[in-house]
């Protein structure tokens, strides 16, 4: 059987066809693999190059390489925090002609970090709620948009710095499944699984001396679901408000949004006798600050880097001489998206600061110093070194001058904190 590649991009076959195939993942020289942290898996998973990407190669049996490659492309579709599905390989035979697995090729995912590398320095037990965070809204995510996981664990989890949190994404698809809609039992399944699955690989963490001594593996597993259950009943709750009470609708909307969330679609019923209304929000869509940070400047970004980012941006626009003190506040202007009718639209005074302020501000700091931060990242650290200078010298010191600082004072002596698995 001819070697077959199936691939997203009409440019991945070529650059895949330099790679050895001829070979078993395990007998891949040195000079095609990139020395990246690797977490636990069932089956043999190398990180290659293929021209300037970094991909994973993972092999498997052809029927569930066909399909995890098409739940990876749903999921992607859904907007759902996982890696990209690339391509997937049949038809490999070695030099004697003898048959090899099939393997599934995933675009490594930059800046992220396996749990078990995380691990090589004793997370403390604050960073390790954070992860618990991150997880849990990867879950509801996933449980909103009708995927069963299946296999939710730290393992099938990659992890990213997001402004001082994590963000989450599904790594392995392989036991999942698509449904228009989860039923509660479904979706307790899942949760069951990801308290039993992170229990016993803290467990394993504690065998083997890296686990904090004030962490309980047990309730650290059970904090996943308290933390999921609480998130998923402040998306999906049936709320009643006394009639003429709108407000109290608008405030239960933002409340969805500071937490990341959009409402796509709501409900609302006025009872028979007028004197309540019932409102429920029917469909939330997560990425809330990603998506208005994405349509003010260009800038893609973890949804807490948005956030920090969004801010600075409010703050910036409240300075400038568009912006007047009887105009509406700069947040009022970013959501509605309408500039005042004197100055400058939102979305010409967020490219003016990208081009003024966040680009020649992320570009001071030499690429070789930042690590596997990305620019979001960078300039979310530079703003807490502000704010850690201004607070010691009891008035702000400046971005300009806190970059200084930070590049001459603060990595030479500190370059872990450049890395994801710094806290």
């Amino acid at each position: 059987m001819a070697l077959q590649i199936s691939a997203t991009n009409p440019e991945h076959p070529a650059l895949l066809l330099e790679l050895p195939w001829q070979l078993p993942l395990e007998q891949w020289p040195e000079e095609y693999l990139v020395p990246l942290p690797r977490g636990i898996s069932r089956h043999v998973v190398r990180y290659a190059r293929a021209g300037d990407e970094v991909i994973a190669v993972k092999e498997l049996a052809e029927r569930p390489a066909l399909r995890e490659y098409q739940l990876l492309r749903d999921l992607d579709r859904l907007a759902i925090p996982a890696v990209d599905a690339l391509a997937v390989i049949t038809g490999r035979t070695d030099t004697a002609g003898g048959a090899l697995e099939p393997v599934l090729v995933t675009r490594h995912l930059g800046g992220s970090q396996p749990y078990r590398s995380m691990f090589e320095t004793t997370l403390r037990p604050a960073t390790m709620h954070r992860l618990m965070d991150a997880l849990a809204v990867l879950l509801v995510r996933l449980h909103l948009a009708g995927f069963a996981w299946g296999d939710c664990s730290l393992s099938n989890t990659l992890f990213r710095r997001d402004a001082g949190a994590y963000a989450a994404y599904l790594v392995d698809a392989e036991t999942g499944e698509l449904h228009p809609r989860l039923s509660p039992g479904q979706r307790d399944y899942d949760l069951d699984l990801a308290r039993v699955n992170i229990s016993g690989e803290l467990l394993d963490l504690e065998a083997s001396g890296a686990l904090h001594p004030s962490v309980d593996p047990v309730d650290f597993g059970t904090e996943i679901c308290a933390r999921y259950r609480g998130l998923w009943e402040e998306l999906t709750r049936t709320s009643v408000y006394p009639a003429g009470k709108y407000h109290y609708i608008e405030r239960r909307i933002r409340r969805l949004n500071d937490l990341g969330f959009d409402v796509a679609e709501m409900q609302i019923e006025h009872a028979s006798n007028g004197d309540t209304v019932t409102f429920v929000p029917k469909v939330v869509d997560a990425g809330h600050h990603q998506r208005q940070l994405l349509r003010l400047t260009g800038l893609d970004a973890e949804e807490n880097q948005a956030r920090r980012l969004l801010n600075d941006l409010e703050s910036w626009m409240a300075t400038q001489d568009d912006y007047a003190p009887g105009d509406p506040p700069p947040s009022s202007r970013l959501r509605s998206g309408r500039g005042d009718p004197h100055g400058a639209r939102p979305e010409v005074l967020a490219h003016r600061w990208v081009r003024e302020v966040f680009r020649p501000t992320v570009r001071a700091v030499p690429v070789e110093l930042r690590g596997a931060m990305d620019p979001a990242e960078i300039y979310h650290e530079l703003l807490e070194h502000r704010w850690y200078l201004s607070e010691r010298a009891q008035h702000d010191i400046g971005l300009d001058t806190a970059v200084e600082d930070y590049i001459v004072d603060i990595l030479p002596r500190a370059r872990e904190t450049l890395q994801p698995t710094a806290d």
